[in-house]
């Protein structure tokens, strides 16, 4: 049932972010869209007050109810962002808008932004080992929770990876081709015209 419920919530989460933004863009109506939106939240109070029951009911604490715990976190961390980065890509294609800025390539700008990243995906897992250790004690030592320990070490390893990944820019930032700096950390292409 849980992981039925993950799934569920996994696709209404696009279906929503799809009706949503099509209310704002296509529709022209901004005020539903965003209404709309707002009710992404409610898909994580829903999985974590059913599996809580389901715990409560007797359930034996198994993955299912840690990658519950392991959604909800990566939603936390990560969700805001996707919206934002597809209200971008929608926004430009069927509004208008200006095309999206591409993450910066070289230099401090691009360890910036692996550090951001890095940043939402620690988040993530600390939601997530925060929600994997509450569970922990709602269910008590003696109520078989060997399963949910082992997804907060797998947290754990999330952070670890993307410390390293973050560090690596931050000790050997990536480079520019021919090293010279543009905009981005990209090399200027001289214009045709800029010797007269």
């Amino acid at each position: 049932m849980i992981v039925g419920l993950v799934i569920a919530c996994e696709v209404a989460f696009w279906v929503l972010l799809a009706v949503g933004l099509g209310l704002r863009y296509l529709a022209k109506k901004p005020r539903a869209g965003l209404a709309v939106l707002l009710l992404e939240p409610v898909l994580e109070l829903v999985l974590l007050v059913v599996t809580a029951i389901d715990l409560k009911n007797g359930a034996e604490p198994d993955w299912k109810h840690g990658l519950a715990a392991v959604y909800i976190g990566f939603t936390v961390g990560l969700g805001h962002q996707t919206v934002k980065w597809v209200d971008g890509h929608v926004a430009h294609r069927w509004a208008g808008a200006p095309k999206p800025v591409k993450p910066p390539k070289y230099g401090m700008a691009r360890t910036v932004h692996e550090w951001k990243t890095a940043g939402r995906w620690i988040l993530a897992a600390a939601v997530a080992m925060a929600l994997l250790q509450a569970a922990i004690w709602y269910v008590g030592e003696d109520g078989g929770t060997s399963s949910l320990r082992s997804w907060q070490l797998k947290m754990v390893w999330v952070i670890g990876i993307n410390v390293v990944i973050a560090a690596s820019y931050t000790l050997w930032p990536k480079q520019p081709p021919g090293g010279g700096e543009g905009t981005d950390g990209e090399r200027e292409r001289p214009h045709f015209l800029s010797k007269w």
